[in-house]
């Protein structure tokens, strides 16, 4: 049996390629997902483990508000003082380091890197730890002196002697380029601008009695867990304001903030990996079944000749895992192409990561062939269990394909079954009242509904495809008719080869159905809330100077200019529970930008001094009133009881113009978070000018701030938009790699078909028809099929789109739209799959000897 498998196995290779062509997709996303994320771990482990000092001494962190508020935390420099006097340090030195500013070259332009790192501006003190070393030039003396990153000096064509302008908290002042470093470790893709010690704090904090942070050296022989302690003793109860932490623990730290971006990464591309995985395996069952069921004739002799229902099995799953073992093997060999690729990309956007230094760990190549032998284990094992089932009487006295007629009723009832219980889910998710388990019963919903369309999609392939192919007979003749037929001739197959393209468009269908909805209700939201005639924003919502508030509001004819800055808060509520949110301040004049909707009280008491405004749904669940004062923690430690003056109708806002439902007055937020930046400026026309007079005059102010941006609401929708259309593409590129996965299982259809079918198509050419009329036929056949598993898609797509718009609804985003331009692309586009995976099978089918079609068993 074993010499038999081998011999099975090397006979239909090339049958067997396009289905390992699966698993090496599925394998190879997985594989180098593991390799990268493992690869940039390691080399930043190593970063953040040569470049910490010994100890250091920084502000406490409770409240992540710096990039929302733009705000720095700092401490006294002069504590720097106090802990070089603890016993067993050897040096301690206050850092400046800050990341909230713009830098920018001589032609008005950004050096900030453009692969989303920060802009980073500190102190230049050289030590055996530092990142980065003097290469050329001198080190700063004075206050317009600086040195620039050799990457950045590079990539922007700065040169030594070149004047930069440093946007920073305290105000703007230009630096001469008197020296470049070069990095000694990994680059982090960061932008670094270094000052004179004696001036980094006055320029970049606006003090020099102010650091960001305290570096301590410890003395030979004192561990750095001991040194930390003695600091912690020598601070007394202000430790509890401080984080003192070791070298590796302040590795750790930083390496945990860097998995937040590599969990991005390795997620993605294990979704990438999930959907290959999971097209693959209809890939795959339906190869093994048209295989099986070529070798019905060749099974039933295996079984004559003394073979039982168990070896058989074992027969058609050792094929599978060799195909498995063939698919890994190559997959884990792709993956490490894969993760070298993206590091050179990620060399392209400024992070240099050596190649050389590939990490594949143990759990890679484990992982890769856990997933490759796994799935094609899985995908096989019905095919083998109905290999096993043939009667070798039955296979000997025909060898037709087998279970082309079997009756369907165990599907029917296994679908109906788990898809009244999807749709169930997607009932309660549509009727639900809270976000949370609308959420959990839309993913419940659509796995079952999924399963249910996948278990009883051969029950809709008659009725669906008689319809799709209602015209054919009038429009091909005696072709389109035939085609037809063999659309219809295996419901089992036609269904397993069109749920591969109905996974990735029911996907498709579903993500552009929300995304269309949330454009469409921020469009109303915008049109309704939005009263400024401009907005000044970043592109990336990132904090800015007030140096850009101060030149709108000098703009003539700018009339109101209302600030907004964000921050992050901790409220303690009256039913005991601490919820940790995103805070909005605003100026006065909030009612002439922005049309706010409000339960109870108004803006002018929801700006008081003292006071904030609260969503009124969150303030029913916790037991918050009007006129309730809640103890609310800021950045910094600093405490305050606020007074509720408003409640606002979140259903209402939609989210526009609140942060987490609370917004306060700028003075409050200013008294207690103070240093924080704007985040947006809402500007209204002065009387007597005209927005179109406007525009032009504020682009001309703000041009030395290439940061921000003017827009209108028309600008700001595009923004919003475009801010959803990066979610969206990412759906297309796995609809994408989904189409190329379900390509191949046409194609892989059609081409066993084809033999299948080759003494037929013998007789067909025999009797007259043409070797053009045989492409056609098989062309119609790949496009009913493809257009089939379209429409199933969409449809499944259209009903988790809806039910997605009921759980966007919870929070305000009320509007429902059909893309229907997408929806009509998509199945034109399911056409065109289908003529492209029929392109090689007809061509093979049209050369066949029409003799040797006819004697062919």
């Amino acid at each position: 049996m074993l010499k038999a498998t081998l011999r099975s196995f090397l006979a239909h290779k090339g049958r067997l390629a396009l289905s390992a062509l699966a698993v090496v997709l599925s394998v190879a996303f997985v594989a180098g997902s593991l390799i990268f994320s493992d690869t940039v771990a390691r080399t930043f482990d190593r970063l953040f483990a040569s470049t910490a000092a010994d100890v250091t001494v920084q502000p406490k962190r409770d409240l992540m508000a710096a990039r929302a508020s733009g705000a720095v935390q700092t401490l006294p420099a002069s504590l720097r003082d106090e802990v070089a006097r603890v016993d067993g340090v050897a040096a301690a030195r206050a850092d400046v380091q800050v990341q909230n500013l713009v830098v920018v070259d001589r032609h008005n332009r950004s050096i900030s890197p453009t692969n989303g790192a920060p802009t980073l501006a500190g102190s230049w003190y050289p030590t055996r730890r530092s990142p980065v070393e003097l290469t050329s030039g001198h080190a700063p003396r004075g206050p317009d002196e600086a040195l620039l990153d050799a990457d950045t000096a590079g990539r922007r064509k700065v040169r030594i002697g070149d004047t930069l302008t440093v946007q920073a908290q305290p105000g703007t002042f230009r630096v001469r380029v008197v020296g470049i470093a070069s990095f000694t470790t990994t680059n982090s893709g960061a932008a670094l601008l270094y000052l004179d010690p004696a001036v980094a704090g006055r320029r970049l904090l606006g003090s020099a009695a102010r650091a960001t942070g305290i570096s301590v050296d410890a003395a030979r022989g004192v561990s750095d867990e001991r040194l930390a302690h003695r600091v912690v003793a020598a601070l007394g109860t202000r430790a509890a304001t401080y984080d003192v932490r070791t070298a590796d623990q302040q590795a750790k730290s930083a390496a945990a903030a860097l998995g937040t971006f590599l969990d991005v990464v390795k997620y993605v591309m294990l979704g990438f990996a999930g959907v290959a995985l999971l097209v693959g395996v209809f890939l795959i069952v339906n190869t093994f079944s048209m295989l099986i069921a070529q070798r019905t004739r060749e099974l039933g002799l295996l079984r004559a000749l003394g073979a039982d229902r168990r070896q058989v099995r074992r027969s058609v799953l050792t094929e599978a895992l060799l195909l498995g073992l063939v698919g890994s093997t190559l997959g884990l060999a792709a993956g490490i192409g894969l993760a070298f690729g993206l590091i050179g990309l990620m060399r392209a956007f400024g992070m240099n990561l050596g190649a050389a230094q590939m990490v594949i760990g143990w759990g890679t190549p484990v992982a890769a062939y856990v997933v490759g032998l796994g799935v094609t284990f899985v995908a096989a094992y019905l095919p083998a269990r109905r290999a096993a089932a043939v009667s070798p009487m039955a296979a000997l006295a025909d060898a037709e394909v087998a279970g082309a007629g079997k009756p369907l009723r165990a599907r029917a009832i296994a679908g109906a079954l788990v898809g009244a219980v999807g749709a169930a889910a997607l009932a309660g998710c549509a009727a639900a009242t809270r976000t949370g388990p609308a959420a959990a019963l839309l993913g419940a919903g659509v796995a079952l509904t999924l399963i249910a369309t996948v278990v009883a999609g051969p029950l809709l392939v008659r009725p669906v495809i008689r319809v799709l192919g209602a015209g054919f007979p009038a429009l091909f003749g005696a072709v389109g008719v035939m085609s037809r037929r063999n659309a219809l001739r295996n419901p089992r197959r036609t269904g397993a080869t069109a749920a591969a393209l109905m996974v990735g468009l029911a996907l498709v269908g579903g993500m552009s159905v929300a995304s269309a909805s949330m454009s469409a209700s921020f469009d109303q939201q915008i049109d309704k809330r939005l009263g400024a005639d401009f907005t000044v924003q970043n592109a990336n919502f990132t904090p800015f100077t007030r140096q850009i508030a101060d030149r709108v509001a000098a703009t003539r004819g700018a009339g109101l200019v209302v600030a907004q800055r964000l921050t992050r808060i901790a409220v303690r509520l009256p039913d005991g529970g601490r919820v940790e949110t995103g805070a909005a301040g605003y100026g006065p004049g909030l009612d002439d930008v922005v049309h706010m909707s409000y339960a109870r009280g108004g803006s002018a008491a929801a700006l008081a001094d003292g006071h904030l405004a609260l969503d009124a749904g969150f303030a029913r669940d916790h037991g918050v009133r009007l006129g309730s004062v809640l103890p609310v923690e800021f950045p910094g430690g600093r405490r305050a009881g606020l007074t509720v003056g408003a409640l606002t109708e979140q259903s209402a806002t939609g989210g526009f113009g609140d942060q987490g439902g609370v917004f306060l007055g700028l003075g409050t937020l200013e008294r207690y978070a103070p240093g924080g930046q704007d985040s947006a400026l809402y500007v209204n026309a002065a009387p007597g000018t005209a927005t179109k007079e406007l525009r032009p005059r504020l682009e001309r102010a703000l041009k030395p701030f290439p940061q921000v941006q003017v827009r209108d609401q028309s600008d700001y929708k595009q923004l919003v938009h475009d801010q959803i259309g990066v979610l969206l593409y990412l759906v297309y590129a796995l609809l994408g790699l989904a189409i190329v996965i379900a390509v191949l299982g046409v194609v892989n259809t059609l081409a066993l078909s084809v033999v299948e079918r080759t003494r037929e198509i013998g007789l067909l050419r025999a009797i007259g028809l043409g070797r053009r009329q045989l492409r056609r036929m098989i062309r119609l056949e790949s496009v009913v099929i493809s257009v089939f598993g379209a429409v199933l898609g969409l449809a499944l797509g259209l009903v988790w789109g809806v039910c997605m718009q009921r759980v966007l609804a919870l929070r305000g985003l009320t509007a429902f739209a059909i893309p229907w331009g997408t929806i009509v692309a998509v199945v034109v586009g399911s056409a065109l799959v289908g003529v492209v995976a029929a392109a090689l099978p007809a061509l093979r089918a049209s050369r066949m000897n029409v003799l040797a079609a006819i004697a062919h068993e």
